[in-house]
């Protein structure tokens, strides 16, 4: 086994002989294994434990046997005490989801610290087929499919190569040392359910029940790869850059078939979720104007496209301007000369600097706004100019006017009053650039 435990490293490239591993033990069967096959191939190697007081006694007791190992056989070890329960409530979670957390980021951080190269896990071929059985009860996709990676950025799993069996055989072959957890034959817990009560009935239909999972697993991790690469291509064709966010062409999109697989893979990483997709699906056919909320960005459904952009918490800005040195803008004020030139651009602002009284507002539009854009006779709704303009949901939540007396001088970026504009009676002109 230990044969099989070295070339399985080297050959799947888990860590070199020279990096420092920091091993995880709790004290069971499987990572003491782990911790007697490093020390027997001469690694680099140090342990850390975490208690989380979940167990009483026989907790402390694993934490005295590991401690007492490692210093009979000159191993740094490092240990840790968690209120499990009480970071559970805190945050809402499971008292498993609570010790995984717990457990990882203290891993992390002894590794940071002492710079180790990698953390390495006892897990083995059954704990691969149990995660797979457990996704599978509680639906997944793909990902949950391929069960556990040997490798994932700083966490490697040497033992992936054996199962429960091939470490039983090495315990009692080796004389390996390990505390029992009670807890472990609890079926009240899914894993456990799985692991004594499922798997075995699984294993009378086929014998290699454990091999056949792992081999299903590799094919499913090599299966999703292959569709990540689909996923990225055609999102890199339908995905338009624009301003901070991309616009989706709705046509293209619906070209793709399973759309509803596709624009699935496109926006998880935008955090919206299988039931988002069937709502923005059906939203095809709606109205312009409809928004798309995931935890941490938006898709507005455009007329022919959908708008997606972080989600971005917009103040309502109100600034009092009361001299051409308050302006947030570039300012400049010009005498009408015969060689005096308007910029046809909607990031300058041309104003007869006569009409203009301090003090001026600049702060964000709200509905009931109006104006008389330039070129026009009458007044118009602020909200229906920026419709007409064909301005987006996304852009009009940044859109801001400049307002004197309670009227809009300038809708910023877009149109001035044609009350406020250069006429053949202005002497002087105030030009104001964003």
């Amino acid at each position: 086994m230990l044969e099989i435990f070295q070339k399985y490293y080297k050959e799947n490239q888990l860590f070199n002989k020279t990096d420092k591993v920091l091993l995880t033990v709790s004290g069971g069967k499987d990572s003491m294994t782990m911790l007697h096959l490093f020390r027997s191939a001469n690694l680099l190697f140090s342990v850390a434990h975490c208690n989380f007081n979940l167990r009483g006694e026989e907790a402390n007791k694993d934490e005295v046997f590991i401690r007492q190992y490692c210093n009979e056989n000159n191993i740094e070890f490092y240990s840790v005490s968690f209120d499990t329960n009480e970071y559970a409530q805190e945050n809402g979670i499971s008292i498993q989801m609570a010790a995984r957390d717990l457990r990882y980021s203290w891993f992390e951080k002894i590794r940071k610290e002492n710079n180790y190269k990698f953390i390495a896990t006892a897990h083995h071929k059954n704990d691969i087929a149990e995660t797979m059985l457990i996704n599978l009860t509680k639906g997944t996709g793909l990902a949950g499919l391929h069960g556990i990676s040997n490798k994932r950025d700083e966490i490697i799993r040497p033992l992936l190569c054996f199962d429960t069996a091939e470490i039983a055989t090495y315990v009692k072959e080796n004389d390996v040392q390990f505390r029992q957890d009670q807890s472990n034959s609890d079926t009240k817990y899914t894993r456990n359910a799985i692991r004594h009560n499922v798997i075995p009935e699984l294993e009378k239909i086929n014998p290699a029940f454990i091999d056949s999972v792992v081999k299903a697993s590799v094919q499913f991790s090599e299966l999703e790869e292959i569709l990540h690469q689909k996923i990225e291509a055609e999102k890199k064709r339908l995905f338009v850059k624009d301003n901070k966010g991309f616009k989706i062409d709705i046509h293209l999109l619906k070209e793709l078939s399973p759309l509803k697989t596709y624009l699935y893979y496109f926006l998880k990483p935008f955090n919206f979720n299988a039931a988002d997709v069937l709502d923005i699906m059906n939203g095809f056919a709606g109205q312009s104007g409809q928004v798309f909320y995931s935890s941490s960005h938006q898709i507005v459904k455009d007329r022919t496209h959908l708008l997606l952009n972080e989600i971005v918490k917009i103040e309502s800005e109100f600034l009092e301007i009361n001299s051409l040195k308050d302006f947030p803008f570039d300012y400049e004020l010009v005498d009408i000369t015969s060689s005096f030139k308007i910029k046809r651009s909607s990031n300058f602002a041309y104003l007869d600097a006569d009409k203009i009284t301090f003090p001026l507002y600049l702060r964000t539009w709200v509905e009931g706004d109006f104006f008389q854009p330039f070129g026009m006779k009458g007044n118009k709704k602020v909200s229906d100019f920026l419709i007409d303009n064909k301005v987006s949901v996304v852009e009009k939540q940044t859109v801001k006017v400049l307002v004197q007396n309670g009227e809009t001088i300038w809708l910023v970026g877009h149109r001035i009053s044609d009350k406020y504009s250069v006429s053949s009676s202005t002497k002087r002109v105030l030009q104001l650039s964003i």
